[in-house]
Parts: structure tokens; sequence; C-alpha cells
């Protein structure tokens, strides 16, 4: 991500509770001025991404039994509750066999880790620049994110979330060394698991040591299903899920779901189920939109729609670009029909903190 995209980041989680200030965003984003490479970005296709970070980053604001404002990376880890597993993807060929699926699935890890060391605080898959990822713990120890890729430039070009912008583009080397990023106690390891794969392992705090183990923690010949309590089961026209994060390191007091839907060329939609334990409920947003039946809101910017009535639960959709003039060309908005097609149709576990009854 670059500076913008970050600030993009920072701004969606301090609103995660609110109606996002798209005009803070623009001129936060005009600050920068970093206009141009932003849109070349774009053009690129990797503002879908972007936004499809922030489930595994770890938007929530909110009250989610105590972890209020925390990010994941420090979050701390509650000692009740096995955490959640992403379920076995049964005859689906794992990293190890076949490299070049490596993020070409929203759905689907090639990877797994040994849960008899570690524990999944996260994972996520993002179809628009073919990566996935897992941030784990072992022993207890400070929590690990690895990135994995076929393309060792969707590695080397992007940062990483709480480490200097430029703190890792262009340096990493893939040959198992450890950049220690200045002006921080990150540390990065890149390296090749076997021809055809590019790894990246970041600690915000730790030692070598702790990143040499993570290797012996993967399972390469495994596949997992990027699942969570939330599933889509209607989608706008020739739209399609791209991007598919959950962040379970408060698990099982607090829980964190994003998925994003993009039709071409360039409309970009993100649901995102927040989970809190302690989580009361909202009694300002009263409704005034018919979802199906079920009462839902939409947020006075216009831009986002929530579904309503679900207990400790938050399920929004954020339909619009949230920099009004300065989408990717061609940019068209989603519509509120479009995502009211996607929350009526989205089926959440009736007990949040049982992962065996996620649908």
């Amino acid at each position: 991500m670059t500076d913008l995209d970050q600030r993009i980041v920072s701004v969606l989680r301090e609103h995660a509770e609110g109606e996002t200030d798209t005009g803070r965003l623009l001129r936060r984003s005009r600050a920068l001025g970093r206009r141009r490479q932003v849109r070349r970005r774009l053009t690129a296709g990797t503002a879908l991404a972007l936004v499809g970070v922030l489930g595994f980053v770890g938007v929530v604001r909110a009250d989610v039994g105590g972890l209020a404002g925390r990010m994941p990376w420090t979050a701390a880890t509650p000692e009740v509750a096995p955490p959640p597993v992403p379920p076995l993807a049964d005859g689906v060929p794992g990293a190890l066999q076949r490299p070049d699926l490596v993020g070409t699935d929203p759905q689907v890890l090639h990877l797994g880790v040994d849960t008899t060391r570690a524990r999944y605080l996260g994972w996520s898959v993002h179809s628009s620049n073919a990566v996935e990822s897992i941030r784990l713990s072992a022993d207890g120890g400070q929590p690990v994110l690895l990135e994995v890729s076929p393309v060792a430039k969707a590695l080397d070009d992007t940062s990483i979330e709480g480490f200097p912008v430029q703190a890792v583009s262009g340096r990493l080397k893939f040959d198992g060394g450890v950049l220690r990023v200045a002006g921080t106690d990150g540390l990065v390891k890149s390296w090749q698991p076997f021809p055809g794969l590019y790894a990246r392992a970041a600690t915000l705090r730790g030692d070598v040591a702790a990143l040499d183990r993570v290797a012996g923690l993967v399972r390469w010949d495994e596949a997992r299903r990027c699942t969570g309590p939330v599933r889509l089961t209607t989608l706008p026209a020739n739209a399609a899920v791209t991007a598919c994060a959950v962040d379970a390191a408060a698990f099982p007091k607090g829980l964190t779901v994003q998925l994003t839907v993009a039709r071409a060329p360039s409309s970009t939609m993100w649901l995102r189920l927040i989970y809190g334990a302690e989580m009361g409920e909202d009694k300002g947003r009263a409704s005034n939109r018919d979802l199906g039946g079920r009462p839902g809101f939409r947020y006075p910017n216009g831009n986002r729609l929530e579904l309503l009535g679900l207990p400790k639960v938050r399920l929004t959709v954020d339909f619009a670009w949230p920099f009004p003039g300065e989408g990717p060309p061609g940019q068209v908005n989603f519509t509120e029909a479009d995502a009211a097609t996607v929350l009526t149709g989205a089926k959440v576990a009736a007990d949040l903190t049982r992962p065996q009854t996620w649908p």
C-alpha cells in the first residue's frame, strides 16, 4: 500500500462504527500530493486489494469485548475457547502441488499451518493481486504475518500494515534473508519455499528466530477455505467476490470479516461484518429502508447500507468509491439496490462463537 492507502485504512477504521466522512478522506488524500501515483495504481487494479486488506488489519474501532481501537498485531489473545480454523477444501491441491493457483480463488487458501504449534489469528485472499495471507502466533509469541504469491512483485511492491510505507518496496531478495525495518522493531523475511512461490513473513516485534520458525509451521500441501460466519448467496448481475478477509485475533469476544465484491470494469463494494460479545444495541439508527422484509438503514452519506436487527453484529455494505471524482478510469459505483441484493442474501451464523456452525 502507498501512504494514501494507509490513510484510507486508518480513516475507515476510525469510522467503522459510524458513517465515513468522505470529505475528510478526500482532503487527506489531496494533502499527500500523490494523485498521479494513486491514479496509476488504481488503473492497474490494485485499489481492489486496498480495501480488501481492511478486513485483515482489523477495521474495528467499536467495542468488541474490551479490545476497542486495538490492532490485531497487538490485540491480546483470549485464553478461552479454541480459535477458529479455516476448514479444509477437499479435493483442492495445495501450493506445493500447484503454486500457480495461489491467489487465484478468493474462496481458497492454498496452504495452512500446524495448529498443534500455532494459532490462526486471521487469514485472507486477494485475487486482484494474487496474494494469500495467514496471521499466526506460535507458542503465545508475537503475531507473524505470512504472505505468499506466485508473483514476486506482488510482495516486493506492497507495504506492510504498521510499517513505514516504503519499508520493503524494492528491497526483498527472496533469498531467506531478514530485513530490519529502520525506525521500528519490525523484521521481514523473504524467501522461496519452492519454485514458483514467493513468501514474506513480518513481525512488528520479535527476533529472527521467530521468523525462521514460520516456514516449519506451514503446511504447503493442503488447501483450506477462506470462510467466516457470513456467506453471500446473492450478488448483483456480473459481479463476483474478489477478496475474503477474516480477523479472529480477538475471538471469541470479537471477530471481523470483510468480503470485497467487484464488477468489471471498476465497480467495487465492501461488505463488513463486525461481531462483539459486549456490543450493545445502537438505538441511534432507526430503520429507514426495507431489506426483504427486514429493517435496514442507509447512512446520511448515502454510500453505506446496514442490515439491522442482528444481535451483537453490525453488517454493512459500502457501495460507492470513497473519493468522489478520484476513482479509477471508468469507475461506476454500485447502487443502493445492488447493496440491498447483497445484504438480503447474506447468511450469518446463528452463533458466531461456534465456527462449526458457520455457513
